[in-house]
């Protein structure tokens, strides 16, 4: 009986032991549940912190090339637009290359950017692009060209059929009859594609009355302006030097026309226009060898793109009033206003902008 009895005291006690040590334990994991940050506020206050420091907006800036002056003006002012804007770009120059451009772009999206600006070297390429973007969440603004068969966010640029026609206009005036060529951009860009629907707004109707024959019609491949060389010297040799006006898609190519008129002592006795206001053609319509170019003010397109880049990587809404189907999709589009800029204005437009100097324009003219 004395054996149960202890045993029975043995347990209780036991029992006691237990719960007391328990309800110790079960209070001290209350205290230290309250000494001790919860773990998901910790995470959120760490969140809050990094988007604080991180709160800066990030642009990508995929472009095609730097070869020809008014990139490298692009590049520079895109970049101090979007600086002043509180925001940063990277910048990836792809040299034409399809490939590699569509790597950059990858590369940039993996980083984290918060919108992708694009200038495509091929519009239909550029696509795939765009699906990665968007798969990743970011949004796509294209730049001056557009992307061909995306669902582009935003397209920005100015009005390039409206740039064909400016030229048309100026070089008609001057030869509304006669034997024309047309040496256009490269087949692979859609603005190239643009600036010739433009032209042919203008030609067309002169074509089917008679007046205009278009007796050479070629691409300038990837733009570059040896290839419009080429081109001319074939246009000269096929009609036996006997043209009367070149319509060329830029200045870099328009300049390479000329050379090839030179050389057959041409250059200046046959009208040619050309577009992006480069140096070297303002100088040659100073001296009479380019008849006009077409300015489009690039700080204007850069400022503007920058301010709309940084709005939709905010989720902000924009209105648009033109819209340009691009072969997928009705892409929201923002179109600015070119300017045909002739011996007579170029004072007033392109110097006075100072897009370039004076004595910059008219250095090549005062040292004959």
């Amino acid at each position: 009986m004395k054996q149960t009895f202890m045993k029975v005291h043995i347990l209780l006690f036991m029992l006691v032991f237990i719960l007391v040590v328990t309800a110790c334990q079960q209070n001290k994991s209350r205290l230290d549940h309250q000494d001790m940050p919860d773990d998901s506020l910790l995470n959120k206050e760490t969140s809050a912190s990094d988007i604080e420091a991180d709160d800066k907006i990030v642009i990508g800036f995929s472009m095609d090339t730097l070869a020809e002056e008014r990139w490298l003006r692009d590049r520079e002012l895109f970049k101090e637009a979007v600086e002043a804007l509180g925001a940063e770009v990277k910048i990836f120059t792809s040299k034409g290359d399809d490939a590699l451009q569509i790597l950059h772009a990858e590369n940039l999206i993996n980083e984290g950017i918060d919108i992708l600006v694009i200038v495509p070297h091929n519009a239909e390429s550029t696509a795939m692009i765009v699906k990665k973007a968007h798969a990743a969440g970011i949004r796509v603004l294209s730049y001056d060209r557009l992307v061909r068969n995306s669902e582009i966010d935003l397209y920005v640029s100015y009005d390039n059929e409206m740039v064909g026609e400016l030229q048309a206009k100026a070089i008609t005036k001057l030869v509304p009859k006669g034997k024309y060529v047309y040496i256009g951009g490269a087949e692979t860009d859609y603005n190239a594609h643009l600036l010739k629907k433009g032209v042919f707004n203008i030609l067309q109707p002169l074509i089917d009355k008679g007046d205009i024959t278009i007796v050479y019609d070629q691409w300038t491949k990837d733009w570059h302006p040896e290839n419009a060389f080429t081109n001319m010297e074939e246009a000269l040799k096929a009609n036996h030097n006997e043209v009367d006006a070149v319509i060329s898609a830029n200045d870099a190519t328009a300049g390479q026309v000329i050379q090839a008129l030179a050389e057959q002592g041409l250059s200046g006795k046959i009208p040619v226009v050309g577009q992006d206001a480069d140096l070297a053609a303002a100088q040659r319509i100073v001296e009479g060898s380019q008849t006009m170019t077409v300015y489009k003010p690039l700080k204007k397109l850069a400022d503007q793109t920058a301010e709309l880049a940084v709005k939709l990587a905010k989720g902000e809404e924009i209105e648009v009033e033109r819209i340009i189907n691009n072969g997928k999709s009705e892409v929201p589009s923002i179109l600015l206003s070119p300017i045909a800029v002739d011996p007579k204005n170029i004072d007033e437009t392109i110097i006075t902008d100072g897009f370039h100097s004076r004595e910059e324009v008219y250095k090549k003219n005062n040292s004959n």
